[in-house]
């Protein structure tokens, strides 16, 4: 060993000890777990199910779309992807407090106005998912197709609570079923490319 090896030994240990240890890919958790509690949601939505088995959603906008996404967001602070920790913790959330909404607030609103309050949840949601989408625009087409979506999904939910309407309501249902679709392929695309090792199904880049 020279004499120059020797003396980088010490500072090529201490940049190796530096360097955090690579963590997997969160994103295809997030998605998943959104896109499942979307799906089954927005079946009800849509008028595809009966509208008294509603509270199957529950459960899993407690642990899949709520606690597994919000620790995929956690997940994507350590990766130190901003976007992703915004957006999973931020959708993790959604579906914990649209959880605690049904069970806990929603029986208790007067009858006459509580579509009101269902509408202004809905509206806080479609401002946030509106700008998320600008941010989306350098991720990659996949994500992006997600927001727009989305947010067309939030708009006509919230539009059919605001006016009481059925029909505008089951068309932001059938949106929400896009949605779902989509957020499960880039979930897909992820898992699957990240396990392959190679392009698998197409994401479509756009930074």
């Amino acid at each position: 060993m020279s004499r120059t090896d020797v003396g980088n030994a010490p500072s090529a240990a201490a940049a190796s000890a530096a360097a955090p240890p690579e963590i997997a890919d969160p994103g295809a958790l997030g998605l998943a777990g959104f896109a499942m509690t979307t799906f089954v949601l927005s079946c009800f939505n849509a008028g595809l199910i009966d509208a008294s088995l509603e509270t199957v959603v529950l459960p899993l906008a407690l642990f899949y779309g709520g606690t597994a996404q919000l620790l995929a967001g956690m997940w994507e602070f350590r990766k130190g992807n901003t976007f992703g920790a915004t957006a999973f913790s931020s959708y993790g959330a959604f579906w914990l407090a649209f959880a605690a909404y049904v069970k806990f607030v929603a029986g208790g609103l007067p009858p006459d106005t509580a579509n009101q309050a269902t509408g202004l949840f809905l509206l806080a949601w479609t401002i946030f998912t509106a700008y998320m989408t600008v941010a989306a625009m350098k991720t990659n087409g996949a994500v992006l197709a997600v927001f727009v979506v989305l947010t067309l999904t939030f708009l006509f939910l919230m539009i059919g609570e605001f006016a009481s309407s059925g029909g505008i309501t089951k068309f932001g249902g059938w949106l929400g079923l896009l949605t779902a679709v989509i957020a499960w392929y880039a979930s897909f695309a992820v898992v699957t490319n990240t396990t392959w090792k190679q392009t698998v199904l197409p994401t479509w880049p756009r930074a």
